[in-house]
């Protein structure tokens, strides 16, 4: 089940050169431009660039294990 008001921005950062996906719900009378540029200052580059590797690792050598009985 979604939450109706929340808003998928795709900013880009300047420091990763790539987008990143930001999920907000801001109240109606919000500067979007300016939530945004707040956003990218804030953004964790270290960690989004780890989180990144993490999820295109290829795992070598995984093996289905055996139960002991």
């Amino acid at each position: 089940m979604a939450i109706p008001n929340v808003k998928r921005f795709r900013p880009f950062c300047p420091t990763c050169n790539e987008n990143f996906t930001l999920m907000a719900v801001l109240p109606t009378d919000a500067n979007v431009d300016k939530y945004l540029a707040d956003a990218v200052a804030r953004h964790d580059h270290k960690a989004f660039q780890d989180s990144k590797q993490l999820h295109f690792k290829v795992r070598v050598g995984q093996q289905k294990q055996k139960k002991a009985k």
